[in-house]
């Protein structure tokens, strides 16, 4: 019975737990693993790579229009759903972002998409490198 009344309440506070937006710092740790090789450490498309590809790798630090930074468009481009319009598809797909256990994002619609986490901060750190 407290064996039972014990994991009842354990899963009681996990289901409380609020799942929040990951921050620029994690999502920066899987760009220096999965990015800087083409986009560089910056995000500016200048990674050692960069000279040898054709067309170059985009500046990752102008992606917002107008100052608004698009996640649906963003988050479309590095899961490989949607590169309609973009000038090369030599962007790899990274299957180890689209893994693991999801979390809402607003992605600009106001209804809560459910996202990778490893996604969703690669996202919160591109989004803070804006210019």
């Amino acid at each position: 019975m407290y064996r039972t009344a014990v994991v009842a309440l354990a899963l009681g506070v996990a289901a409380c737990t609020q799942i929040s937006m990951p921050e620029a710092p994690e999502g920066q740790r899987l760009f220096a693993k999965n990015c800087v090789q083409c986009h560089g450490v910056s995000g500016k498309g200048d990674g050692p790579w960069a000279s040898l590809m054709t067309p170059q790798p985009s500046d990752l630090t102008q992606l917002s229009i107008n100052g608004v930074f698009s996640r649906a468009r963003v988050l479309s481009i590095i899961d490989g759903y949607d590169r309609t319009g973009l000038p090369g598809k030599g962007m790899p797909e990274f299957g180890d972002l689209l893994e693991g256990d999801t979390i809402p994002v607003d992605v600009g619609d106001g209804v809560l998409t459910p996202t990778p986490r490893p996604l969703a901060a690669l996202l919160a750190y591109l989004e803070s490198i804006q210019e």
